[in-house]
């Protein structure tokens, strides 16, 4: 079990003089200029080849503004990712572009192709960042806490609290939920996760006692559950 000598509560204004360290550096004019291209591609396919209900759905929600909370924007950006590499496969391109067999379609089928490679890698990209965070942030708490039978709980009751939740995706799946459906429970699962955070971190009384004394728990690290799970860290 590693010393919390040291450590101190986690809050915003601690977060913001950290990363005042850090100047973010402005986007370049480029991002700008190639998001009104492709802004106004869009509109001329609009135009050419009108959208179903569920691509609709899909514009609305690439025009919308991003999530304030940095977890739910990466959740939103692997949604609209896996919506645009179910757009990129074949059979789900425009009917008019699936009949045709000319060498134009065929250098735009290329195209597509490797449009939806680089999605893909994205997309695995955002996958792997999530997990890893998530793995990471769960092995520094727990060098904070006892290294005996009440760590090997905590682990296991972890791991079968994901099962349970993975299984809810795969039944959702399983039901021909959609890819919204599906992102739309994962991001459930998340706050879920962030509200069972909450409640070991404004423990009181008694029930503050045990969590301390019997779990193990770190007092600054309680402190940390809760700002963690209820704020957003540097907005």
């Amino acid at each position: 079990m590693a010393s919390t000598g040291g450590l101190v509560p986690i809050t915003r204004a601690f977060l913001a003089s950290y990363y005042e360290k850090y100047p973010f550096d402005p986007l370049p004019d480029d991002v700008s200029r190639l998001s009104s291209q492709i802004r106004s591609f869009i509109q001329d396919l609009i135009q050419g080849f009108p959208p179903t209900q569920g691509e609709s759905l899909l514009i609305q929600e690439a025009d919308s503004q991003p999530p304030h909370k940095m977890d739910e924007n990466m959740w939103k950006n692997r949604e609209h990712i896996e919506e645009i590499l179910f757009l990129l496969e074949r059979p789900h391109w425009p009917s008019v572009l699936q009949q045709s067999s000319t060498a134009e379609v065929a250098e735009f089928a290329t195209t597509l192709g490797q449009l939806k490679d680089k999605f893909q890698a994205t997309l695995r990209i955002l996958e792997s960042f999530q997990s890893r965070n998530s793995e990471r942030v769960f092995n520094t708490v727990m060098t904070y806490m006892p290294q005996d039978f009440r760590g090997t709980l905590i682990r296991q009751q972890k791991e079968r609290s994901e099962r349970n939740k993975q299984a809810e995706v795969d039944a959702l799946i399983s039901s021909g939920g959609s890819i919204r459906d599906r992102y739309s429970l994962l991001w459930k699962q998340q706050m879920d996760r962030r509200r069972q955070l909450v409640q070991l971190g404004s423990a009181t009384g008694v029930y503050k006692t045990l969590v301390k004394y019997l779990v193990g728990v770190p007092q600054v690290c309680l402190h940390c559950l809760v700002i963690f799970s209820c704020c957003d860290l540097i907005s």
